[in-house]
């Protein structure tokens, strides 16, 4: 049976979507016919609508009309803009109890010392410094030849940023800093980690260590590049270090875990008209058997969910928790009026040309990533998510910085929806790509997991999809390598949030 030329997502919206790409005069709806070449992905206005009435798709607000428009005009930048309307929050007016699966899906994880849950096992290398970055891959590169004696260990991951120093000594950056590096190094997929320093920064080990509650050991070894000696003493020593560990790290195996152990990153990137209808609510669907089974799902990018937080303030289980997502949008709003920035600083020129018009727009599809659970908390960047459940991150909007959070605070599974292409990997956490066209699917199959074009297409629900989604989540977190693991993609993407100015 041929699909429709057009997908309708809701009765009382003014737009349809083109499946394909639409020419002039093609009838698309009744007595509806395009007006220009439509291309896939992109919006077909359906009703009349006059200069500054508001353009409709989920039934929601996308934008008003810069213009009179006739039935059949392709609705885009041109003539569709931004505008202020009023968003009722009505804070858990549609939370509701959730339906939990007894007994939960399990995985086949690595239990640590600690009783944390791990889906791989990496040696760590955690910089505080970008002054220790080149170092810090001296070791890993000298490490990397001896692990085929250790099969059961998944690489060397050194992770080097731009910051640590020319920064102030205190204060929100600073905590932001350290409380990510933290993360990483405390991280269950780590089974040892040599934090990294040069020894004349800002961001001293010592303060690190301090700040953070982390305690030198067996397993987690500081080290001063000044205080060794220079570069060649730093890696001998780090690398003899790691080398005597090796049998140890090696020594695991694999056992059955509950799913609810789970703590699984959302990310979209490269997104285009399709990724609200197709690839993020099937992965709001794993995400709701997810959270049925007991773990835990983390939606962030909060420049990505403007004009769509009313969505999720309807799910918070308590007023608290909805005016958390309130007073993160407000810090927003505040932090672009300060620094000249605007919240429609987005779509990017990629999400336009896949057909996506407006941050409301985008933002509209990016929260179906989250299912339809209640919200349970809200953290800040890179603080340990300890909730069950469906939770909020804030973070910025680029997905390196925003993923880099989600890890931090013990994401050890990642999807990441994409249209125009993403080749995102997260070492130490496997990173899942699920492609939201078929086309994407086959012209970038070495980097695509899944296609949740199927859905688009009509060959699948998306409820169907959502369960192939999470039946790959688990083998995932099982031990099967992503498309990104496969290719190597990983070690390059860590990128902590800088929020104040370069000294």
């Amino acid at each position: 049976m041929t699909a429709p030329l057009t997908i309708r997502l809701h009765p009382a919206d003014n737009v349809v979507v083109a499946r394909m790409d639409v020419l002039p005069g093609t009838k698309v709806e009744g007595d509806v016919a395009a007006a220009t070449r439509v291309p896939p992905g992109h919006k077909i206005l359906t009703r009349a609508v006059k200069k500054g009435e508001p353009l409709r798709k989920y039934n929601q607000i996308i934008g008003f009309a810069t213009e009179d428009l006739a039935p059949g005009a392709h609705i885009h930048t041109h003539n569709c803009a931004m505008g202020d309307f009023e968003r009722d929050y009505a804070f858990c007016a549609d939370a509701h109890p959730t339906d939990f699966i007894v007994p939960p899906a399990t995985f086949q994880g690595y239990r640590r010392a600690d009783g944390r849950a791990a889906t791989r096992n990496y040696l760590g290398i955690v910089t505080t410094v970008n002054c220790s970055a080149a170092t810090s891959r001296m070791i890993a590169s000298r490490l990397e030849p001896l692990l085929g004696d250790f099969p059961n260990i998944d690489g060397v991951v050194p992770l080097t940023h731009g910051g640590g120093c020319g920064m102030a000594a205190s204060g929100l950056e600073m905590d932001v800093l350290r409380r990510t590096l933290a993360g990483y190094t405390r991280h269950p997929n780590m089974a040892a980690v040599v934090v990294l320093g040069l020894g004349c920064e800002t961001n001293q080990i010592s303060g690190l260590m301090n700040a953070e509650g982390l305690r030198e050991g067996p397993k987690l070894i500081p080290m001063a590049i000044q205080d060794e000696g220079g570069v060649s003493k730093t890696v001998m020593r780090a690398v003899g270090f790691l080398k005597e560990l090796l049998p140890e790290a090696n020594d695991v195996k694999r056992e059955p875990i509950p799913a609810s152990e789970l703590i699984l990153a959302l990310q979209c990137g490269g997104s285009d008209g399709y990724s609200g209808i197709s690839a993020n609510p099937a992965l709001g669907v794993a995400v709701d058997l997810l959270v049925r089974n007991g773990g835990a799902a983390v939606l962030s990018e909060t420049p990505e969910i403007y004009g769509a937080e009313h969505l999720l303030t309807r799910r918070a289980v308590t007023k608290e928790v909805g005016e958390k997502i309130v007073e993160r949008i407000r810090w927003w709003e505040d932090h672009c009026a300060r620094t000249g920035g605007e919240m429609n600083n987005n779509p990017s020129p990629g999400n336009k040309a896949g057909g996506l018009t407006t941050i409301l727009e985008k933002s509209l599809g990016a929260v179906a990533k989250g299912g339809t659970t209640n919200l349970v908390d809200v953290y800040k960047y890179a603080e340990p998510i300890t909730a069950k459940g469906f939770v909020y991150m804030d973070s910025p909007g680029y997905d390196p910085v925003s993923a880099t959070g989600q890890v931090a605070g013990g994401a050890n599974v990642l999807c990441f929806t994409t249209g125009r292409g993403s080749v995102f990997g997260c070492k130490p956490t496997p990173s899942l790509k699920l492609a939201t066209n078929t086309s994407l699917y086959r012209r970038m199959t070495d980097d695509m997991d899944i296609n949740c074009g199927t859905i688009v297409d009509g060959e699948e629900t998306i409820q169907e999809s959502g369960r192939r989604i999470f039946d790959l989540i688990l083998a995932t977190a099982s031990g099967q390598k992503t498309k990104s693991e496969v290719l190597g993609i990983g070690d390059d993407e860590f990128e902590p949030w800088k929020i104040g100015a370069t000294m």
